[in-house]
């Protein structure tokens, strides 16, 4: 309560925005399927964590084949399907005043402040399990070497065949004839198709040289009276990384089209470090015995070389966390100038629309 007071957090929606949301449907009706592909009956399952409220992305993947021939190309389809929050979210409606005002989803450790009315977020726009539910899809080919070699954007209706957590499916990943993975059998090997998608997705990461540092998020675990029991790390295993790689792509996919539309649009914007940032960098490196330092313009790869040569260290985690501060923050801009720590030409953030309004606008 202090926080949301201290920060000005908009708490409350609007009675515009209560009064709207009340007229909107409970469930997807026959009429919203007009113009729409009918994916309901392709096996898309949502992957998230134990403690996630709103379910905005699912994933499929399938071995596919571009070309014929001696010019046939091996890969994978890959389709990430979006929650189409747009459909009931119209620009300048009361919902959307709202959702601007506040820019995200605030989360607390036993509450959260929903960028849109419950009705829409956990509801209608949350792809729950076994229900219909409208989605804008990202539909891609992706080479073995993990090169997205096209791709195409469309609204559809979905049905998500489970609600898998990352725990079970690292633990199907690890041992496909265990209780997991027996529990699950008719999906296990769309889980296998996905994880192939992921090595091929992981190789093109490497080529390019992208940052990947392992960083060690937290997770506050409360009493029921609200006070703080333990901080414990929040441990990343293969399945986070399966769906970090799945929504990198289609992100990807999506600052390209904004970028070929000439349309404007929003990307996500990293810069490298600044003249100043470097020299902090040189003389922490130079300090701590590494042996290794950066170039006046340096890539993307020497800050990984730095992480891999370091990560079996003591000091890892400072080493890698100053390494992270060297870079600026990364930005919201329609201006696109790459994303530095990614490696990408043009980044943006389009597969969390239930609770960033960025996305929303994408």
């Amino acid at each position: 309560e202090i926080a949301v007071r201290k920060y000005s957090v908009p708490h409350e929606f609007s009675e515009a925005c209560i009064a709207l949301a009340r007229t909107l449907p409970d469930k997807v009706r026959p009429q919203d399927h007009a113009n729409r592909v009918d994916l309901t009956d392709i096996p898309l399952v949502t992957i998230d964590g134990e403690d996630a409220r709103d379910f905005d992305d699912a994933v499929y993947c399938e071995p596919a084949t571009k070309g014929r021939g001696k010019s046939a190309i091996k890969g994978w389809r890959l389709l990430v399907a979006i929650a189409d929050v747009s459909h009931y979210v119209e620009t300048g409606s009361a919902i959307d005043v709202d959702a601007y005002d506040r820019a995200t989803s605030v989360y607390f450790p036993r509450r959260v402040i929903p960028m849109l009315p419950e009705k829409l977020s956990n509801g209608l726009c949350s792809l729950n399990p076994e229900v219909d539910r409208l989605c804008m899809v990202c539909d891609m080919f992706v080479t073995e070497m993990g090169d997205v070699e096209a791709y195409q954007f469309y609204p559809a209706v979905m049905w998500s065949h489970a609600r898998f957590t990352y725990t079970e499916v690292a633990a199907i990943l690890g041992n496909t004839r265990g209780p997991e993975a027996v529990r699950r059998k008719d999906r296990v090997g769309d889980l296998l198709n996905l994880h192939g998608v992921f090595q091929a997705l992981s190789k093109s990461r490497q080529k390019r040289g992208a940052v990947d540092f392992e960083t060690t998020e937290t997770q506050i675990i409360c009493d029921e009276n609200g006070r703080i029991e333990k901080i414990v790390p929040r441990t990343r295993n293969v399945a986070h990384r399966v769906i970090e790689e799945a929504m990198l792509a289609a992100n990807v996919c999506s600052a390209d089209f904004i970028a070929q539309s000439k349309h404007p649009g929003l990307f996500r914007v990293h810069e490298g470090p600044t003249p100043e940032k470097k020299e902090i960098l040189r003389n922490y490196l130079k300090a701590t015995g590494i042996g290794m330092t950066i170039s006046d313009d340096p890539s993307p790869g020497e800050f990984q070389a730095i992480a891999n040569a370091t990560k079996d260290r003591p000091d890892a985690q400072q080493i890698h966390s100053m390494l992270l501060r060297s870079m600026q923050q990364a930005i919201y801009t329609p201006i696109n100038s790459g994303h530095f720590g990614l490696a990408f030409d043009a980044y943006t953030h389009f597969t969390s629309p239930i609770r960033r309004y960025p996305d929303l606008l994408v």
